[in-house]
């Protein structure tokens, strides 16, 4: 099978939540239309920015409806659901689900509690999940910093062997640029490597890899849309520079609290997606204002996303 290698920046969706902390579906929509307002390609749906692994099975399926519906007839808008987690069976199940909600891709994480430590053992995991959707395109995530699976990438495609017809790629989220270089050169650069350390967006785009799956794309997508069009244009230093405004915002999430801090920049360009469920920690109130003050010390707004004009 063949799947075209994707370009441009998919977002890494936060899933909107009340006040309660149940899901708030009803605002996907919106959602959707902001970051296609933004010229985002693409969401990757239920991953680490969405909370995946803090839902129910049940939740992840409903989120998954929902983006499906509000995408509907855009072909252009591609959405990829992550369905890992550590029971095969659930990602199996997850899997045929993502094929009959008509989503574009599945994406699976090795499981983190009992862990595939080989090549051979994270294939036959991926062997397993892509025959639960095949005709459906399958993306491996590697994070190896959250699942503890250090298994390089070259080494599963090697072992995979083109095994899996529906294979189509790697969501990489780690800085082994050798592994990430010698992946792109595997059968004549079949895999679509799509990049996923935002802070290292350049370093991706010297190496030829022109795809990308990141938070910061939500509420940032224009900076990395000129970071991409200087890198292109052979603007060098504008594209370091770029990176590195790109580096001082991605700073403000540790400072703040980690990934939770990503929904305190949505607020700001007006897209209130709630808070985080335990055991991710929110900022106070206090703690939001001082946040805003140095989000505007770095320029955020010279280059956030924007809300559509009505």
């Amino acid at each position: 099978m063949n799947f075209t290698h994707l370009k441009g920046l998919i977002a890494a969706p936060f899933t909107p939540m009340k006040k309660d902390g149940s899901l708030n579906l009803e605002m996907i929509p919106e959602y959707y239309r902001f970051l296609k307002h933004n010229q985002v390609i693409g969401a990757f749906i239920n991953g680490s920015t969405g909370e995946g692994v803090s839902q129910t099975k049940e939740e992840k399926k409903a989120v998954a409806e929902a983006w499906a519906e509000a995408a509907r007839g855009d072909e252009a808008f591609k959405i990829i659901n992550l369905v890992g987690g550590t029971s095969m069976r659930d990602c199996i199940e997850m899997a045929e689900h993502t094929a009959r909600t008509g989503l574009y891709a599945v994406s699976f994480t090795a499981p983190y509690y009992f862990k595939p430590f080989t090549p051979a053992a994270l294939a036959a995991c991926c062997r397993e999940v892509a025959a639960a959707a095949p005709r459906t395109a399958f993306y491996y995530y590697h994070i190896p910093v959250l699942t503890g699976c250090n298994v390089s990438m070259y080494d599963l495609l090697k072992a995979v062997d083109g095994s899996i017809p529906n294979f189509a790629g790697i969501k990489y989220t780690h800085e082994d640029f050798m592994d990430f270089l010698s992946c792109m050169y595997v059968d004549n650069g079949r895999y679509d490597m799509l990049w996923g350390r935002d802070e290292n967006m350049l370093s991706a785009l010297v190496l030829g890899s022109f795809g990308a799956v990141g938070s910061t794309y939500n509420y940032a997508a224009p900076l990395y849309h000129r970071l991409v069009a200087a890198f292109k244009k052979g603007a060098l230093q504008e594209a370091k520079d770029l990176q590195y405004r790109a580096v001082e915002m991605i700073r403000l999430l540790g400072k703040y609290g980690g990934i939770a801090t990503g929904k305190a920049y949505m607020k700001l360009v007006g897209i209130d997606c709630g808070g985080f469920r335990l055991p991710v920690l929110n900022m106070s109130d206090t703690a939001f204002e001082a946040f805003k003050e140095e989000a505007a010390a770095i320029g955020f707004d010279d280059f956030c996303s924007r809300y559509p004009v009505a």
